[in-house]
């Protein structure tokens, strides 16, 4: 039997916009994996504390405040600080695509912006777990 994979869906920073979160949410858990969302307003210790104690595969942030191009490294940081860069970092969001390579560069292996279907996360993240 293949184990589950289980993801930590997270909304960084002062973002209050969710209603994308949770179509994403939806469509990993259709495709069978376990989600857990953390809700919004996370801090970046919040979410790899929770990461941690939940031990997931996958921490998925979704991000439309701007404030992508300091929280996610931050996140990718304090995974690592924890011994846990085993967990796959991915992104979703407004996110501008000349930021995209910096992200990639500090820890977050893909970024899918509004109008990505969902077969392409779903198949990333099937793709690509570390652990």
């Amino acid at each position: 039997m293949d184990k589950i994979i289980r993801v930590l869906m997270a909304k960084p920073g002062l973002d209050g916009h969710d209603r994308g979160v949770k179509v994403v949410a939806r469509a990993l858990r259709d495709a069978g994996m376990e989600v857990i969302y953390t809700g919004l307003r996370q801090t970046p210790e919040e979410i790899v504390n929770t990461a941690i104690q939940e031990d997931v595969d996958v921490i998925a942030c979704s991000i439309l405040s701007g404030a992508h191009n300091t929280l996610l490294p931050k996140i990718n940081k304090l995974l690592i600080e924890k011994g846990a860069e085993d967990i796959l970092f991915v992104a979703g969001g407004v996110i501008p695509a000349d930021d995209i390579p910096f992200l990639k560069e500090n820890g977050v292996a893909a970024v899918f912006t509004p109008g990505t279907p969902s077969s392409v996360t779903i198949d990333f993240i099937k793709g690509n777990l570390k652990r």
